[in-house]
């Protein structure tokens, strides 16, 4: 009789334990997450706050008002770890995805600084700092009143001048071997695609010279026509544009 009443008492005891289930972990709350990123970031501590804010574009949602903070966040964390690759990309995103935000302007921004950081062999490959340039006048042209647009604005004017020197000293070095052909495609790149640049002077100097070479008369002369009238104070135009020399 005793063994019975156990049983009863165990089985009972069961059944009160399987009343309660399992335990359920509730889910963190974003804001609190959102956070610890922040505090994370504002420490310098950026493969952990990359982490949270990683989480955070799956917590938040599509339509949260502070998905556009927390993704600039995440390709900020990108470009200060070294992934400048994936920061442009992410940053690029950020403008595209929330153009109303207020973060579009910032993001384009770094968007251009990632790629400038990225132009590492400018006398090679002048890709990505034709990249950089694009986005920074992409951002002027935008967000003209910003902060941001200021700061692309002299990141354009130190480009222009950068991209226009490596096109001129690509045309020297073809000038300089008699191939007049390519000189001249690089002389003339610097003229139409840099024209507000100081490079300007001198590469139409050096198409004069290449037209001079080659026996190309009419555009010896058109050159020489230009060269004098917006250029008239350029050292050595006489040397270049003789009066009455074809």
């Amino acid at each position: 009789m005793w063994r019975r009443v156990v049983l009863v008492v165990l089985l009972a005891g069961g059944v009160a334990g399987c009343s309660r289930g399992p335990r359920v972990q509730t889910a963190p709350d974003p804001m609190v997450l959102l956070t610890r990123a922040r505090n994370e970031f504002r420490r310098g501590k950026f493969p952990q706050a990359l982490l949270l804010f990683q989480r955070l574009t799956f917590e938040l949602g599509g339509a949260q008002e502070h998905l556009a903070e927390v993704r600039y966040s995440m390709a900020e964390c990108y470009f200060q770890t070294g992934d400048r690759v994936t920061a442009a990309h992410e940053f690029r995103r950020v403008a595209d995805d929330f153009p109303e935000s207020p973060y579009a302007p910032q993001a384009l921004l770094r968007a251009g600084d990632a790629n400038l950081r990225l132009w590492r062999r400018a006398e090679l490959d002048p890709s990505y700092g034709e990249a950089a340039l694009a986005i920074y006048q992409e951002l002027v042209g935008r967000f003209p009143a910003s902060d941001a647009s200021a700061r692309a604005g002299v990141h354009v004017r130190q480009l222009k001048e950068q991209l226009a020197e490596k096109s001129y000293k690509n045309g020297l070095f073809y000038l300089r071997r008699r191939a007049y052909d390519s000189a001249i495609i690089y002389f003339k790149d610097v003229i139409a695609s840099y024209p507000e640049t100081e490079r300007v002077p001198l590469a139409l100097q050096r198409l004069i010279d290449s037209y001079r070479a080659i026996g190309y008369k009419e555009e010896l002369q058109e050159t020489c026509a230009h060269l004098q009238r917006f250029y008239p104070q350029t050292p050595g135009l006489l040397e270049s544009c003789p009066a009455g020399a074809p």
